[in-house]
């Protein structure tokens, strides 16, 4: 096996340019997994853990007007735990708290896991929630696209052969946001259902994505639309317990899960609209208390 290992971005798009099946080592984490099981037998790892301006983020104004954090690929999971990045992007920060252990947080990358795009991928739903984009490069040239198109299927994505992604764009928080998931234990485990939830006060909209449901997040937009109508914004209470159910037995039927060894579809199913009631309680009271 040749391993290249490259200190300059445009030399790692000029390798993969000369050889496109190089297999991408990023993070490590999922490819070393199917290394030691067997199940891949790459001839050439491009390797991408030299590039200092994969792992590094700014903060910057979109065309639209509104703040976004620009993360590197190579951001690691412990890094969106840092005070500066959960202050900017909460939701994201809850998601990596999840992810494996220390030692996989400080190895797995946010590109990693676009890369991978596992339906179970921790990231996958706040990053769609969020309405986030993804920067791919390749010696001739960059592209943009949103998240939710990039994620195509299981294990599955829009990278066209030589690109790498590059960056994440995701929006500055502009109000609460809330992500929760459910596994077989409280660590070290697979989603079986996650939600990420957003509110935007000032537009007076909310957004949800469900993980591990489906064969890539799904977005209900129609059930986004029915309980922003039907949410009280000038209330300080609590939502009408009615909204509540509502929105949880909508986003419920909007999931697509599957039975396999981890859970049952009507657990997933179950778990989706438990999860979405309580996202959409936390995140309120997070909303009246500021």
């Amino acid at each position: 096996m040749t391993v290249i290992v490259p200190a300059r971005l445009d030399d790692a798009l000029a390798t993969l340019a000369e050889d496109p099946a190089l297999t991408v080592l990023a993070g490590g984490t999922d490819l070393m997994v199917e290394l030691n099981y067997g199940h891949r037998r790459p001839l050439g790892v491009l390797s991408l853990r030299r590039l200092p301006e994969m792992r590094a983020w700014h903060v910057e104004r979109s065309a639209a007007g509104h703040d976004e954090v620009v993360l590197g690929a190579g951001v690691t999971y412990t890094s969106l735990l840092g005070d500066e990045l959960a202050g900017l992007l909460p939701s994201l920060a809850q998601a990596a708290r999840t992810v494996g252990s220390p030692q996989i947080r400080n190895t797995g990358t946010v590109g990693g896991n676009l890369g991978t795009a596992s339906p179970a991928g921790d990231t996958l739903p706040v990053l769609v929630a969020l309405d986030a984009t993804v920067e791919l490069a390749s010696a001739a040239g960059r592209r943009r696209m949103p998240v939710s198109a990039f994620l195509v299927g299981p294990k599955r994505n829009a990278l066209r052969p030589g690109e790498l992604i590059v960056t994440v764009r995701v929006p500055v928080a502009a109000g609460p946001r809330e992500f929760l998931k459910i596994g077989v234990r409280n660590a070290m485990v697979i989603a079986v259902a996650s939600c990420a939830l957003a509110i935007d006060r000032e537009r007076r909209t909310l957004a949800c994505a469900l993980g591990a449901v489906g064969p890539v997040p799904i977005r209900d937009h129609d059930t986004e639309r029915w309980a922003t109508t039907r949410l009280d914004w000038d209330a300080s209470g609590p939502p009408h317990p009615s909204v509540v159910e509502g929105f949880g037995r909508r986003m419920a039927a909007a999931s697509r899960p599957i039975d396999d060894h981890r859970a049952t579809a009507a657990y997933r199913r179950h778990a989706v609209e438990v999860m979405a009631r309580r996202a959409l309680q936390r995140a309120w009271g997070q909303g009246r208390a500021a």
